[in-house]
Formats: structure tokens, sequence, C-alpha cells
């Protein structure tokens, strides 16, 4: 391992796992044409609205008779007005192994309080037994881990008979990995993760049973405002036709909409993809070559292309308390931010202690290149502190 301290720097130096990095030559200048000042509900404004999901459909191949909206807040807010609106009619299986996981478990039984819920939980760097998952519940799972790098290898084990809903989680794996969406029901994603977009806008693709399911049950719930997508045993096809629930930012709309473009002329979903695989093979062959660095995903099949986690062994890292392994992380994150040399790649703060590296569509290949011999110099420079 090289431990000199580089020269060259990755060009976009931007390997936050959310917001992320905006796409290959992005500039401000791009907005000047946002709808701004305007009313959003305006014909124009709701033409824009309507282009975001009826080109995000057509780009991600959603299956005929599946219905999409741009909601309110986030992945979080999609995945949240799912889970109100859906959830009650049967037993609901959460399948968790990192924190977002364990998010939606909690919303589950501690905020809807549902009665019979079962519980397939894993440890950081694992997937829980998927075989053991039943199908006649509504079952609840993130497709990709976002802090623990983990996803899950296909739909494999999803039946196309089940006569449950399930509610994928699939932020920071639609547009940079293979997304089954025929075996889910509620799937929810954001603009700021695999695209590059801005925050607080969430998509929401609901298919027919999904769609049939709000028609007919009607929560005893409260649902917020922002959740209300169905009316008196109907589902509010406006919602799914450009209107929004309350004020969507066009400008974060304009953004999106050039992401789109970029999408589009880069290749579409088969490039988005790609690019994800190649900046993770350029890891996997750094971390093949480092006794210290491992995957934090134990699997090699469920490494995640998006969100890469890594964590670091050696004598001097495993004699430290945990409180020291992630002052040590915090340190080594520090030194290459301080370089330029790469921005938020530390770890989530529940994962276990390590880094986690942007490898979505937005960031070049050769960024990730770039950035990885910072890696190197910042991990001897750490390690002589602590020895």
């Amino acid at each position: 391992m090289a431990t000199r301290k580089p020269r060259d720097r990755p060009l976009r130096p931007w390997f936050s796992s959310g917001p992320c990095a905006k796409r290959p030559g992005w500039d401000p200048g791009d907005l000047k044409g946002a709808f701004v000042g305007r009313s959003h509900r305006h014909p124009d404004g709701r033409a824009r609205l309507r282009e975001v999901i009826e080109r995000s459909a057509h780009l991600l191949g959603l299956p005929p008779g599946y219905r999409l909206a741009v909601v309110p807040g986030s992945d979080t807010g999609a995945i949240e007005c799912a889970m109100w609106n859906l959830l009650g009619p049967r037993g609901v299986d959460v399948c968790a192994w990192e924190n977002f996981g364990h998010t939606w478990l909690a919303d589950v039984t501690d905020q809807l309080r549902l009665p019979d819920v079962t519980v397939h939980r894993a440890d950081y760097g694992r997937l829980p037994d998927l075989t053991r998952v039943d199908f006649t519940h509504d079952v609840v799972f993130p497709w990709n881990g976002t802090t623990s790098g983990v996803r899950v290898p296909d739909a494999e084990w999803i039946p196309r008979d089940r006569t449950g809903l399930t509610l994928c989680d699939a932020t920071s794996a639609v547009f940079g990995m293979d997304v089954d969406f025929g075996k889910l029901d509620a799937v929810t994603w954001s603009w700021q993760k695999a695209l590059g977009g801005e925050g607080a806008h969430g998509m929401l693709a609901l298919s027919p049973a999904a769609a049939d399911r709000i028609a007919t049950h009607r929560p005893e719930r409260p649902l917020p405002k922002i959740f209300r997508i169905a009316r008196e045993g109907r589902l509010l096809d406006d919602v799914f036709d450009g209107f929004f629930i309350n004020s969507p930012s066009m400008l974060a709309v304009e953004d999106v909409l050039g992401a789109l473009d970029w999408c589009e002329q880069a290749g579409g979903l088969p490039e988005m993809t790609a690019r994800s695989r190649r900046n993770l093979a350029t890891v996997a062959a750094w971390v093949a070559d480092r006794p210290h660095v491992r995957f934090l995903a134990t699997d090699p099949a469920t490494v995640s292309p998006t969100s890469i986690c890594l964590t670091f062994t050696s004598p001097t890292l495993d004699a430290l308390p945990p409180q020291g392994r992630h002052d040590f992380v915090a340190r080594l994150c520090a030194k290459v931010e301080a370089e330029g040399a790469g921005y938020d790649i530390a770890g989530h703060r529940e994962a276990p202690p390590g880094i986690r590296v942007w490898g979505g569509p937005t960031v070049d290949t050769e960024d990730i290149a770039l950035l990885l011999p910072w890696i190197d110099w910042a991990y001897a420079e750490t390690e002589k502190e602590f020895a």
C-alpha cells in the first residue's frame, strides 16, 4: 500500500450518500428556466410535474398499470405515505438490517401500532433469512440498506402470486441498480439519491393491487394532509397526474428534469446501472489488494454498488474500544476532506465504524479511482497517531 501523499485529486470530490453528487456537467445556470414565482397549480407548472412522472416511469420501465406520483417529504415521506395508507388489513412482516429498515419497523410498531407484526432482523453487514418471509402478509423492506451497503441480490425470493402487498423503500437502488418493479406493490425513492437531484421530494409508485387496496381500505388512523392520496374509497387521480399535495420547489423540479435529460442522453437506465457497477468494481479491486479493508457486507452477492460501505481492521484498530474506532475513522475522513480529496465519506452514525462512498451513477469512476489513494494515505497517517 502506497502511503506517500497523492498529488491528483478527484475533479468532483463529492461522495455523500444523500444528497448525492450532482450529475456530471451540472451548473446552477441550468435552472434559469425554472417555473418560479408562479403557481405550481397553473397548467404550465403542473405540466412540469407531470413530465417528471411520465419520464421517470418510462426510463425505469414501470409495468403497465402502475401509478406514479410526486409526493412531499423525500423518500421518508413517500414510504410513510405508503405505510399509513396501505397497512392494516393483514399482518405485516418487516425486514430490517440497517438504520432505515429499523426506522420503518419503529413506524409499524410504535406509530401505527399494528397488532400482528413479524420482524426479520439482521446485524449490519448481513441480510435476514428472506425465505422465512410470509407473503400472505404485507411486507415492508428496503431494497438497498443505505447505511450498511447491503442490498437484496434480486427479487427471486418474492413470489408473483403473493396475496399480501410488498412495500419497498428503494431510494438508494432506483436508477443505480436493477430493481424488479413487477415484484413490488409500493415503491419509493427520492430525487436526491441516484439522480443527484435536490431533497424534500419523493416518488411513490403503486401497483394495481396497491391502488385497489387504497380504494377499498379506509384506515382507522388519522392521516396527515400530505398523506391523503385517496378520498371516499378512490385513489385521487390528480395526484398521479402532476398535482402536488402541498407546494413543491419548482427549482427542484427544474433540476430533476435536467437530471432526467442527462440520464436519457447518457444511455438511459442501462448506462446508469453500468456506471454504478463500474464504480463498485473499482472499489472492489482496491479492497482485494488491502488486507486491512473489507466490505461491511459479508456476502459478495449483497454488496451495494451505490452506498459502498467499508470497514477497517488491523492490530492497532482491533485493540481500540468502540469510541476509539469511531475517532480513528473521524480523523481519517477529516484528513481526506482537509485536502479537498473527498467529502462526506464517513459511515452513517448508526453503522459500525467505517467509511461510505457513494458509487451511484452521478459519480464518475475516474473520481472514485482518484479518491482511493487518499484513503490509503489518510489511513496510514491516522494509524501512526493511534499506534
